[in-house]
């Protein structure tokens, strides 16, 4: 039989070598089953290749160094893609200070009617023919961000759904804010 003493190190040395492998034990754990989200903080899709407004066949020179939200409107604009219009203008708006920075920008194939014309008047928003280049890289209902040396930035796709304008117009503030927060140019 072993001896109380004997017992007594025994439990130290095990609660020891515990408290230095366990954690070790739980965070490759983490890592395997991907426990956590690898701190990305953005919500839109990153650019994964290099491409920038010259490429979507768009002068860069009109723009006068500013951040851009590109959008480019479906062939038909109907409820929903009005609605996302007015999310995407929101959104817009609620840049507060950093307004003057940003400048929306809608890609048009068709012309709009007179009560779309009408709502693009009272906002801010430039309205430009879609280049046949920015038709390849761009797909109808899709949002670009690009940043003022003409690199397009981000890109998010517009929700099939009202019910996920709120979230889509919350995930494009979120990333815009902090782009214009910590870039230094426009």
């Amino acid at each position: 039989m072993a001896s109380p003493e004997l017992n007594k190190s025994r439990r130290t040395l095990l609660i020891t070598l515990g408290v230095f492998i366990l954690p070790v034990v739980l965070a490759k754990l983490a890592l395997e089953q991907q426990w956590f989200n690898y701190g990305v903080t953005n919500f839109g899709q990153l650019s994964e290749h290099e491409f920038a407004l010259t490429d979507l066949g768009i002068e860069q020179e009109s723009f006068n160094e500013q951040w851009l939200l590109l959008y480019r409107l479906p062939k038909t604009c109907d409820k929903l893609c009005q609605n996302t219009l007015l999310s995407v203008n929101n959104t817009y708006t609620l840049l507060g200070k950093e307004l003057p920075r940003v400048t929306p920008v809608a890609l048009l194939e068709h012309s709009l009617s007179n009560i779309q014309e009408s709502n693009f008047r009272h906002h801010k928003w430039q309205q430009l023919e879609l280049p046949k280049q920015a038709a390849k890289h761009i797909s109808a209902n899709q949002l670009l961000i690009v940043d003022p040396l003409g690199n397009v930035v981000m890109s998010y796709q517009a929700p099939l759904e009202e019910q996920g304008l709120v979230q889509f117009g919350k995930a494009i503030l979120s990333d815009m804010k902090k782009l214009l927060k910590y870039s230094r140019i426009g």
